[in-house]
């Protein structure tokens, strides 16, 4: 009883938001939160294109065990893992229900687990690398690699924004609850009820957009009466705002390391193969 106490108070509107926080600036003492954010991107160029190239099992379960091991690194929210847990078990039950109903039989097991995988370790180099930089670092590093200007800001912003307006969002919801009425029944197998909270949840979209506009509006004044089009045009602002960023031995151990584990998986996957 205790563990679906907490499981429902991480579920919670405050729980949500507390998590997204934690996701986006709690993690900077750990080990892949340290290291330079080009790094990374080089690391994600491979990890995250690679597996689609990839058919062997064992090379694909050895990926996704390495995946693991990172993403245990990088301390990766549980409601983040829990998400995609269950986006991959939906997706992988539908398409395994849709082969059987269109005469699919056991020889679908092995490719729906390879396409499983796949996605897997995809999903969690993902979230390896996203969860490692704040969002100051993750704009700066898309900056630094040739991402415009203004993509990389709304990036962060959009980062520093999301847990204030889903807090925003649930008092409009909570607020249409309490001047609306609820049905009296609820229907058969609740059907009013989804209903009516469904219209509620569609109509507490309209506020906060016009809440956005209003937000982005200020934001968009505050930054021009600082001089934010002047600095992002600057070459020099720009070198002066990337210039703790630098390649370390730690940098290089890590690189070295994940390609001394894909070459000894490589050499495994020949042997049994052989």
């Amino acid at each position: 009883m205790e563990y679906v106490r907490k499981l429902m108070d991480r579920v919670s509107v405050e729980g949500v938001k507390i998590e997204l926080l934690n996701t986006a600036y709690g993690n900077g003492d750990t080990f892949l939160a340290k290291l330079d954010p080009r790094t990374l991107f080089l690391w994600y160029l491979y990890f995250g294109i690679a597996p689609w190239f990839i058919h062997d099992v064992i090379l694909l379960f050895g990926l996704f065990f390495l995946m693991g091991l990172t993403t245990m690194m990088s301390r990766v929210s549980p409601l983040i893992i829990g998400i995609l847990c269950l986006g991959l078990l939906s997706q992988a039950g539908y398409l395994l229900i849709v082969s059987w109903l269109f005469g699919g039989g056991g020889e679908t097991i092995l490719p729906l687990l390879k396409l499983t995988l796949k996605l897997s370790v995809i999903s969690l180099a993902s979230i390896t690398v996203f969860c490692s930089m704040d969002p100051e670092k993750l704009s700066d590093g898309l900056l630094s690699i040739g991402v415009p200007k203004q993509v990389s800001f709304g990036i962060a912003y959009g980062y520093r924004m999301l847990p204030s307006l889903l807090e925003e969002y649930h008092h409009i919801f909570l607020s249409f609850r309490l001047r609306g009425v609820a049905p009296q029944r609820h229907g058969f197998l609740y059907l009013r009820s989804i209903i009516y909270f469904l219209k509620i949840a569609v109509l507490s979209f309209y506020p906060l957009i016009l809440s956005i506009a209003k937000r982005t509006r200020t934001t968009v004044e505050a930054l021009e009466t600082k001089g934010f089009s002047y600095a992002y045009q600057s070459p020099r602002v720009k070198r002066i705002k990337l210039s703790y960023m630098k390649f370390t031995l730690r940098d290089a151990l890590f690189l070295a390391v994940s390609a001394i584990y894909m070459a000894a998986l490589y050499i495994l996957a020949v042997q049994f193969n052989l």
